[in-house]
């Protein structure tokens, strides 16, 4: 494997995954595929650390965001993954202002716009 900005971008969304889920995200990365060829999904919050309060309102909002730009940056071809200047831009330039619906409804497969 030749190493290139995209391994740094990988890199960047494990750990971005590993803070919100408290925990290595190795399992939900494997197993995302098999969720969408099976029609089976995981609801963000089972996902998250399971020590912590569910997030509510700004947090919860703050939340799905990371998690959105996390799962672009560990998607598994290195050419559909976002730069490492588009993930900072996005971080710091924020425009996504609300939830369009209760985050325990949201689906990991929805945040990775995979879903059928």
């Amino acid at each position: 494997m030749r190493v290139t900005e995209k391994c740094d971008v990988y890199s960047f969304g494990v750990v971005a995954l590993e803070v919100l889920m408290g925990k290595h995200p190795g399992e939900l990365l494997f197993s995302l595929p098999s969720s969408l060829a099976t029609d089976t999904d995981l609801f963000l919050k089972d996902v998250l650390d399971q020590r912590l309060p569910p997030p509510t309102g700004k947090l919860a909002e703050e939340v799905v965001f990371v998690v959105r730009v996390a799962l672009a940056c560990t998607r598994a071809t290195p050419e559909s993954r976002p730069t490492m200047r588009f993930v900072a831009q996005e971080l710091s330039a924020r425009t996504q202002a609300y939830l369009a619906e209760p985050l325990g409804m949201i689906t990991i497969n929805k945040l990775t716009g995979l879903q059928k």
